[in-house]
Protein backbone atom coordinates (compact mmCIF):
# COMPACT_ATOMS: atom_id res chain seq x y z
CA UNK A 1 0.00 0.00 0.00
CA UNK A 2 1.39 3.15 -1.13
CA UNK A 3 0.56 6.06 1.77
CA UNK A 4 1.19 9.24 -0.35
CA UNK A 5 -2.01 8.29 -2.37
CA UNK A 6 -3.93 8.94 0.83
CA UNK A 7 -2.32 12.58 1.56
CA UNK A 8 -4.99 14.09 -0.74
CA UNK A 9 -8.16 12.44 1.16
CA UNK A 10 -6.61 13.19 4.20
CA UNK A 11 -6.72 16.88 3.10
CA UNK A 12 -10.05 16.75 2.15
CA UNK A 13 -10.93 14.96 5.24
CA UNK A 14 -9.73 18.12 6.99
CA UNK A 15 -12.13 20.14 5.21
CA UNK A 16 -14.91 17.95 6.24
CA UNK A 17 -13.65 18.29 9.79
CA UNK A 18 -13.27 22.04 9.63
CA UNK A 19 -17.20 22.00 8.22
CA UNK A 20 -18.98 20.11 10.84
CA UNK A 21 -17.19 21.98 13.42
CA UNK A 22 -17.86 25.19 12.13
CA UNK A 23 -22.17 23.72 12.16
CA UNK A 24 -21.48 22.83 15.82
CA UNK A 25 -20.40 26.39 16.15
CA UNK A 26 -22.93 27.86 14.16
CA UNK A 27 -25.61 26.24 16.86
CA UNK A 28 -23.90 27.31 19.50
CA UNK A 29 -24.14 30.88 18.03
CA UNK A 30 -20.28 32.01 17.57
CA UNK A 31 -20.91 32.73 13.90
CA UNK A 32 -17.50 34.24 14.23
CA UNK A 33 -15.61 31.04 14.75
CA UNK A 34 -17.79 29.43 12.05
CA UNK A 35 -16.45 32.09 9.63
CA UNK A 36 -12.70 31.35 10.16
CA UNK A 37 -13.42 27.10 9.79
CA UNK A 38 -15.21 27.96 6.63
CA UNK A 39 -11.96 29.94 5.35
CA UNK A 40 -9.82 26.85 6.82
CA UNK A 41 -11.74 24.92 4.71
CA UNK A 42 -11.42 26.51 1.85
CA UNK A 43 -7.61 26.32 2.45
CA UNK A 44 -7.84 22.55 2.66
CA UNK A 45 -10.17 22.25 -0.62
CA UNK A 46 -7.73 24.17 -2.77
CA UNK A 47 -4.78 21.74 -1.14
CA UNK A 48 -6.01 18.96 -1.54
CA UNK A 49 -6.59 19.28 -5.45
CA UNK A 50 -2.86 20.69 -5.31
CA UNK A 51 -1.96 17.76 -3.98
CA UNK A 52 -3.45 15.30 -5.85
CA UNK A 53 -1.85 17.02 -9.25
CA UNK A 54 1.66 17.08 -7.37
CA UNK A 55 1.18 13.37 -6.32
CA UNK A 56 -0.60 12.10 -9.26
CA UNK A 57 -2.91 10.65 -6.76
CA UNK A 58 -6.31 11.24 -8.61
CA UNK A 59 -9.19 8.83 -7.50
CA UNK A 60 -12.69 8.44 -7.78
CA UNK A 61 -13.61 8.04 -4.09
CA UNK A 62 -11.44 11.52 -3.65
CA UNK A 63 -13.32 12.83 -6.62
CA UNK A 64 -17.05 12.08 -4.75
CA UNK A 65 -15.14 12.71 -0.86
CA UNK A 66 -14.38 15.92 -1.96
CA UNK A 67 -18.46 16.82 -2.96
CA UNK A 68 -19.70 15.41 0.36
CA UNK A 69 -17.07 17.84 1.84
CA UNK A 70 -17.88 20.42 0.03
CA UNK A 71 -21.50 20.46 0.71
CA UNK A 72 -20.77 20.46 4.33
CA UNK A 73 -18.08 23.10 4.41
CA UNK A 74 -20.12 25.13 1.72
CA UNK A 75 -23.52 23.76 1.56
CA UNK A 76 -24.36 23.51 5.22
CA UNK A 77 -22.64 25.76 6.87
CA UNK A 78 -23.16 29.04 5.04
CA UNK A 79 -27.09 28.13 4.89
CA UNK A 80 -27.32 27.48 8.23
CA UNK A 81 -24.83 30.74 9.52
CA UNK A 82 -27.91 32.93 7.88
CA UNK A 83 -30.41 30.99 9.40
CA UNK A 84 -29.08 31.55 12.69
CA UNK A 85 -28.18 35.31 11.97
CA UNK A 86 -31.69 35.59 10.41
CA UNK A 87 -33.14 34.28 13.66
CA UNK A 88 -30.79 36.37 16.10
CA UNK A 89 -31.99 39.31 14.46
CA UNK A 90 -35.90 38.47 15.27
CA UNK A 91 -37.17 37.61 12.11
CA UNK A 92 -39.88 34.51 11.97
CA UNK A 93 -41.75 32.90 10.38
CA UNK A 94 -41.06 30.64 6.49
CA UNK A 95 -38.17 33.87 5.90
CA UNK A 96 -35.42 32.20 8.13
CA UNK A 97 -35.35 29.20 6.27
CA UNK A 98 -35.22 30.44 2.52
CA UNK A 99 -31.23 30.20 3.08
CA UNK A 100 -31.62 26.50 3.27
CA UNK A 101 -32.02 26.99 -0.79
CA UNK A 102 -28.00 27.25 -0.62
CA UNK A 103 -27.68 23.97 0.88
CA UNK A 104 -30.13 21.97 -1.84
CA UNK A 105 -28.66 24.07 -4.94
CA UNK A 106 -25.47 23.18 -3.54
CA UNK A 107 -25.70 19.38 -3.44
CA UNK A 108 -27.33 19.89 -7.33
CA UNK A 109 -24.62 21.64 -8.22
CA UNK A 110 -21.77 19.26 -6.62
CA UNK A 111 -23.74 16.56 -8.46
CA UNK A 112 -23.81 18.10 -11.58
CA UNK A 113 -19.93 19.10 -11.55
CA UNK A 114 -19.22 15.59 -10.92
CA UNK A 115 -20.56 13.98 -13.84
CA UNK A 116 -19.68 16.98 -16.57
CA UNK A 117 -16.74 17.02 -18.80
CA UNK A 118 -16.72 20.27 -20.01
CA UNK A 119 -15.93 21.42 -16.00
CA UNK A 120 -11.84 19.89 -16.38
CA UNK A 121 -10.61 23.62 -16.86
CA UNK A 122 -13.56 26.07 -15.50
CA UNK A 123 -16.80 25.59 -14.03
CA UNK A 124 -20.33 26.25 -15.30
CA UNK A 125 -22.18 28.28 -12.71
CA UNK A 126 -20.98 29.46 -9.54
CA UNK A 127 -18.42 27.26 -7.52
CA UNK A 128 -19.67 26.19 -3.89
CA UNK A 129 -16.76 27.64 -2.18
CA UNK A 130 -17.17 30.92 -3.78
CA UNK A 131 -20.61 31.08 -3.01
CA UNK A 132 -19.99 29.98 1.23
CA UNK A 133 -17.17 33.13 1.10
CA UNK A 134 -19.63 35.35 0.20
CA UNK A 135 -22.31 34.27 2.53
CA UNK A 136 -19.77 33.74 5.24
CA UNK A 137 -18.48 37.56 4.79
CA UNK A 138 -21.56 38.96 4.77
CA UNK A 139 -22.70 37.28 8.11
CA UNK A 140 -19.46 38.20 9.61
CA UNK A 141 -19.26 41.86 9.02
CA UNK A 142 -22.72 41.89 10.20
CA UNK A 143 -21.71 39.75 12.79
CA UNK A 144 -19.05 41.90 14.61
CA UNK A 145 -21.45 44.92 13.65
CA UNK A 146 -18.55 46.43 11.25
CA UNK A 147 -21.59 47.12 8.65
CA UNK A 148 -22.94 50.85 7.72
CA UNK A 149 -26.08 51.56 9.03
CA UNK A 150 -28.02 51.23 5.44
CA UNK A 151 -26.37 48.16 5.74
CA UNK A 152 -27.42 47.08 9.28
CA UNK A 153 -31.31 48.22 8.16
CA UNK A 154 -31.04 46.14 5.03
CA UNK A 155 -29.19 43.26 6.39
CA UNK A 156 -32.43 40.83 6.54
CA UNK A 157 -33.61 41.54 2.91
CA UNK A 158 -30.03 41.03 1.91
CA UNK A 159 -30.02 37.65 3.66
CA UNK A 160 -33.04 36.62 2.17
CA UNK A 161 -33.07 37.98 -1.38
CA UNK A 162 -29.12 36.78 -1.76
CA UNK A 163 -29.56 33.19 -1.28
CA UNK A 164 -31.99 32.76 -3.56
CA UNK A 165 -29.90 34.41 -6.47
CA UNK A 166 -27.08 32.56 -5.19
CA UNK A 167 -29.12 29.07 -5.25
CA UNK A 168 -29.46 29.98 -9.50
CA UNK A 169 -26.09 30.51 -9.99
CA UNK A 170 -24.95 27.85 -8.61
CA UNK A 171 -27.08 25.65 -10.91
CA UNK A 172 -26.56 28.19 -13.94
CA UNK A 173 -24.68 27.36 -16.95
CA UNK A 174 -22.45 30.75 -16.82
CA UNK A 175 -18.93 30.39 -17.77
CA UNK A 176 -16.80 31.00 -14.28
CA UNK A 177 -13.14 31.15 -14.53
CA UNK A 178 -11.09 29.04 -12.33
CA UNK A 179 -7.72 30.13 -11.03
CA UNK A 180 -5.50 27.75 -12.66
CA UNK A 181 -3.64 29.71 -15.46
CA UNK A 182 -2.92 27.51 -18.40
CA UNK A 183 -0.59 28.50 -21.48
CA UNK A 184 -2.97 29.79 -24.49
CA UNK A 185 -6.43 29.47 -22.26
CA UNK A 186 -8.14 32.77 -23.02
CA UNK A 187 -9.36 33.14 -19.30
CA UNK A 188 -5.56 34.50 -18.60
CA UNK A 189 -6.54 37.84 -19.17
CA UNK A 190 -8.89 38.06 -17.10
CA UNK A 191 -7.48 36.01 -14.11
CA UNK A 192 -4.76 38.73 -13.63
CA UNK A 193 -7.66 41.26 -14.00
CA UNK A 194 -9.13 39.73 -11.66
CA UNK A 195 -5.84 39.60 -9.26
CA UNK A 196 -5.51 43.13 -9.92
CA UNK A 197 -8.87 44.30 -9.20
CA UNK A 198 -8.74 42.47 -5.49
CA UNK A 199 -5.26 43.34 -4.72
CA UNK A 200 -5.53 47.17 -5.49
CA UNK A 201 -9.25 47.01 -3.43
CA UNK A 202 -7.57 45.18 -0.54
CA UNK A 203 -4.80 48.13 -0.40
CA UNK A 204 -7.25 50.52 -0.21
CA UNK A 205 -9.13 48.91 2.85
CA UNK A 206 -6.07 48.28 4.69
CA UNK A 207 -4.83 52.03 4.56
CA UNK A 208 -8.56 53.44 5.37
CA UNK A 209 -8.37 51.14 8.37
CA UNK A 210 -11.24 48.50 7.30
CA UNK A 211 -12.48 45.10 8.21
CA UNK A 212 -10.79 42.92 6.46
CA UNK A 213 -14.01 40.52 6.38
CA UNK A 214 -14.97 43.15 3.70
CA UNK A 215 -11.84 42.15 1.31
CA UNK A 216 -12.93 38.66 1.05
CA UNK A 217 -16.53 39.97 0.70
CA UNK A 218 -15.26 42.32 -2.35
CA UNK A 219 -13.11 39.63 -4.08
CA UNK A 220 -16.10 37.32 -4.55
CA UNK A 221 -18.44 40.00 -5.50
CA UNK A 222 -15.88 41.06 -8.20
CA UNK A 223 -15.58 37.33 -8.50
CA UNK A 224 -19.46 37.28 -9.55
CA UNK A 225 -19.54 40.42 -11.34
CA UNK A 226 -16.46 39.89 -13.45
CA UNK A 227 -17.63 37.05 -14.71
CA UNK A 228 -21.92 37.93 -15.37
CA UNK A 229 -19.93 40.59 -17.27
CA UNK A 230 -18.00 38.56 -19.42
CA UNK A 231 -21.10 35.96 -20.48
CA UNK A 232 -23.25 39.02 -21.12
CA UNK A 233 -20.74 40.32 -23.57
CA UNK A 234 -20.13 37.05 -25.03
CA UNK A 235 -23.63 36.99 -25.83
CA UNK A 236 -23.91 40.20 -27.36
CA UNK A 237 -21.12 39.48 -29.15
CA UNK A 238 -22.15 36.00 -30.59
CA UNK A 239 -25.64 37.66 -31.65
CA UNK A 240 -23.50 40.49 -33.84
Amino acid sequence: MNPIKHIPNTITSMNLLCGVLGVIFTFQGALDLAFYLMILAAVFDFLDGFAARMLKAYSPMGKELDSLADLISFGLLPALMIHRRLVEGGMTGFWIYVPVIICIFSALRLAKFNVDDRQSENFLGLPTPACAMWCGSLIYAADRGVMTVAGLLSERYIMIIAPVVLAILLVSEIPMFSMKFKKGSEYNRLRLCFIGVIAASSVAILALNINWSYIVLLTFTAYIILNLLRALFSIRFNRK
